[in-house]
């Protein structure tokens, strides 16, 4: 495993998010008890809508707000109540809001917290997060075949098409839905999404070029499950490591403004810690261990995420 920030958490960080969730938690139903019911726009209302508290509380104090202060002090099984629960609240309590458009700041609270107890759980149960864990099907390292350039365009553009509609379209489109049906959306400025639909031109743009160049020059395509069979250090990646992860990206973020959905592009940027903490590590270890020297010149000369003006030359800076 390679030496990153998530690699060096352990069961401590576990247990001291869990300390932090059961403390936010007490202080939410705090809230929820001094909520006036008959005001609108109170904690109450805009997490859990129209749900009589008591009813909640009776089963949410104990297995979430309890059972995450248990977990923090060191009862590792507790994990085994908490996460569950915390699971189960999000999906009832979406179907509620979905159903009833109310409650949708609640949901979203919910998510982010199923979220971080899965990752705190790990945590104390494992002493880790198993970040290779997404290592499969087509996110698994292996070659790219042998075979033309044109059959590597060819991979490569079908894959485009395949996420880009994913990851820029049907994802995006349902987070749409939900914010608008949760009354979670906000009203955006024509220029915003202006400014989106040029951004998606510019990205597309440096993502095309990008996996052009990958297919050409590197004889393989952009998904890890069809590596490079050798080093790029062409085209765009002469100027960052990373054109494709900063391309996706910021597609991710102009559709969110080309839609008005801030949701969307928290979706986008969460997309990018992901990334950097989780796929990258694990890529630039392949790269060390594949192309060793080469590619330690290359990386030392080249930004992740910050382009240079200055274009890397190999024949200058590989010697």
């Amino acid at each position: 495993m390679p030496s990153t920030l998530l690699s060096r958490l352990g069961a401590r960080t576990g247990r001291l998010y869990f300390a932090a969730q059961a403390l936010l938690g007490a202080a939410w139903w705090i809230a929820v008890a001094l909520s006036d019911p008959e005001r609108s726009g109170t904690v109450r209302e805009l997490t859990l809508g129209h749900l009589d508290p008591a009813w909640v509380a009776a089963l949410d104090v104990p297995l979430f707000v309890l059972a995450s202060g248990i977990v923090a002090l060191g009862v590792r099984s507790a994990v085994w109540v908490v996460v569950p629960w915390t699971a189960m609240v999000t999906a009832a309590l979406g179907v509620y809001a979905t159903v009833t458009g109310l409650a949708g700041w609640g949901v979203l609270c919910m998510i982010a917290a199923t979220a971080g107890s899965i990752g705190a759980g790990m945590l104390v149960l494992l002493g880790r997060l198993p970040t290779e864990w997404i290592l499969f099907g087509p996110f698994s390292f292996r070659l790219a075949t042998a075979t033309t350039n044109r059959e590597h365009i060819t991979r490569s553009a079908l894959q485009i098409v395949v996420f880009w509609g994913l990851f820029l379209g049907v994802i995006p489109a349902i987070i749409v839905f939900f914010e608008q049906r949760w009354h979670l959306h906000l009203d955006v400025p024509a220029e915003v999404r202006w400014g989106g639909g040029l951004l998606f031109v510019a990205a597309g743009g440096l993502g095309l070029w990008s996996a052009y160049t990958m297919s050409t020059r590197g004889e393989g395509t952009p998904l890890p499950s069809a590596m490079a069979r050798r080093l790029v250090i062409d085209g765009p990646y002469r100027f960052v490591c990373n054109p494709m992860a900063i391309a996706g990206i910021a597609q991710g973020v102009s559709v969110g403004l080309l839609a008005g959905s801030w949701l969307v592009v928290v979706y986008a940027l969460s997309g990018s810690l992901i990334w950097n903490w989780i796929v990258r590590p694990l890529e630039e270890e392949d790269l060390a261990a594949r192309f060793g020297d080469e590619y330690a010149e290359y990386a030392s000369a080249v930004r992740c995420w910050i382009p240079q003006l200055r274009p890397f030359r190999a024949d200058v800076n590989i010697r």
